[in-house]
């Protein structure tokens, strides 16, 4: 797998226009996390450095080639005094393949402070580094994803609540130090936001193996953070219907501070024939 500073370093090829790498890969399509993250920076690299990015709603339009880059077109919406709005297409072969909102903000405002408390979970050195103790076969889906660090929480150490339809948690953290710059890991947060969470939307259903692909995906930085420190990632599914699932999960630090909120639909279809890569294409 490249470097997640590799996969970020979106080239500017003209005003507001930026082109994202691409990598070999194993998946058919291009993973949904590595179009976001590079939609992210495309659309950082066009705000002032005093604005720091708040929020994010994108939607995945067509599968990518992970055999070519991704041109980005980013449109200056808004600047104002203390809020700036971008809007980002990704574009492969002339059709768009993902579109993505982004707002910035600037974090010397006050105002209230709260925050829910960091679920219980055991912690990550407790748990076991899959790629450490997998065999070749299991680790196959994985070597996509093998500078991430990602331990899910066993179901018998899992601390449910009764309200919940289904739950998840997981810990992750990029294996290798990042930059000091909040930007690598912002984008490297938005790839991995996109790791695990359809897989909450699985655990009421053992067994079954739906076809699952991001439909949608809204982030929220809510605090500073580092992506190469481990973070807990509190996943729910409260719904699922219609061959759709909606998934949302709560992003906390070691420290137990809130630094992210996700929310995504997934297609989550059974009745169909899936591919044979399908469930290779993220962690789950």
């Amino acid at each position: 797998m490249a470097a997640i500073q590799d996969i970020l370093q979106v080239e500017a090829i003209e005003t507001d226009i930026y082109r994202g790498p691409s990598f070999p890969s194993h998946l058919q399509r291009t993973f949904g996390g590595q179009v976001a993250g590079q939609a992210l920076v495309s659309a950082v690299r066009t705000v002032s450095d005093e604005f720091h990015v708040h929020s994010l709603h994108g939607y995945f339009l067509r599968p990518g080639d992970p055999d070519r880059p991704a041109v980005f077109l980013v449109d200056r919406i808004r600047d104002g005094r203390s809020f700036v709005t971008r809007r980002v297409t990704g574009v492969q072969q002339g059709e768009a393949i993902f579109t993505m909102s982004a707002s910035f903000h600037v974090p010397t405002d006050t105002g209230v402070e709260h925050q829910d408390r960091m679920p219980p979970a055991p912690q990550p050195h407790e748990l076991p580094d899959r790629l450490a103790e997998a065999t070749e076969e299991e680790l196959a889906p994985f070597r996509e994803w093998e500078k991430f660090d990602i331990r899910i929480v066993p179901p018998e150490r899992l601390v449910r609540s009764n309200y919940f339809a289904a739950q998840q948690r997981v810990w992750f953290r990029y294996r290798e130090p990042l930059p000091d710059n909040q930007v690598f890991h912002v984008g490297t947060l938005a790839y991995m936001s996109d790791m695990t969470l359809l897989g909450s939307a699985r655990v009421p259903h053992p067994g079954v193996e739906p076809q699952i692909a991001s439909l949608d995906h809204a982030m929220w930085f809510l605090r500073p953070f580092r992506a190469d420190e481990w973070l807990l990632y509190d996943q729910t599914s409260p719904s699922a219907d219609a061959g759709r699932a909606l998934t949302q999960g709560r992003i906390f630090d070691l420290q137990g501070r809130m630094v992210a909120a996700v929310t995504q639909e997934g297609l989550a279809r059974t009745g169909r024939d899936v591919p044979a890569d399908q469930h290779a294409r993220r962690p789950k």
